[in-house]
């Protein structure tokens, strides 16, 4: 679990709600259901439209990641990498499949299996990287929903306050339908900048570098997979992937 993200939200509203009360607001006029509604529904909505069907799903599944972000041990990585050049080297390629049948990771899986059969190093790094592109691409793709989360907020914040003071204009003559009209307009403005910069970009941008770590990750697999089909010595292999790690 990060901490830290559950840690900024409480401190971001916490910050926010307590500026209000020292101005001698009330937390009460901050809570408007309809604002909420058009903020938010506008939002969702115009990101659907945005973006295409598979995209939306997989942004919605890797915003689990922001709070829980995937657990990869680079220290364990490179023990696994140097035991299985040790076993290479005392048995050959082959002996690897029984660690391929072993291992959960498929990335790490599609490696050792095309060293169990023999492939080049260079065949091996090229259909790594492929593999490694795509999923890349696939994860910024997500990043890009929350961005244009945090790209529309506001203006359907702006949609909002519109609106409430067309209902404001259009109830002039009814001083009790003033209030609410105007508490409206001025909330969803709040609701819509608010979302955006407290919650929907900094998700983008922590979800970028939870990708740009586990991507660096993924060349430590590839760098150690390709120097096993090399038949680098095991300390060699070591020494080079520890500079990953700093």
């Amino acid at each position: 679990m990060d901490f830290l993200t559950l840690l900024g939200i409480v401190v971001g509203l916490a910050a926010i709600l307590g500026g209000n009360i020292l101005e001698g607001g009330h937390t009460d006029s901050l809570l408007q259901l309809t604002a909420f509604v058009i903020v938010f529904g506008g939002t969702c909505g115009a990101v659907m439209v945005q973006t295409p069907r598979e995209v939306f799903i997989h942004a919605l599944k890797r915003t689990r990641w922001i709070f829980i972000p995937p657990a990869e041990n680079g220290s364990q990585a490179i023990e696994k990498i140097v035991s299985w050049s040790q076993m290479a080297r005392k048995e050959g390629l082959l002996s690897l499949q029984s660690a391929c049948e072993e291992e959960s990771d498929q990335f790490l899986k599609s490696g050792l299996q095309m060293l169990a059969d023999g492939s080049e190093p260079e065949s091996i790094r090229a259909a790594l990287e492929v593999e490694m592109g795509t999923m890349e691409s696939l994860d910024l793709n997500a990043t890009k929903v929350w961005e244009g989360f945090g790209g529309y907020s506001p203006t359907i914040g702006i949609i909002g306050a519109v609106m409430g003071l067309i209902h404001v204009m259009n109830n002039l003559a009814d001083p009790s339908a003033l209030g609410p009209g105007i508490a409206v307009a001025f909330v969803a403005t709040i609701y819509g900048v608010g979302l955006a910069n407290l919650l929907f970009l900094p998700m983008a941008n922590k979800l970028k570098m939870i990708i740009g770590q586990r991507m660096l990750y993924r060349e430590l697999l590839v760098d150690g997979l390709v120097s096993i089909a090399e038949g680098d010595n095991p300390r060699n292999i070591e020494s080079k992937l520890q500079g990953y790690l700093h």
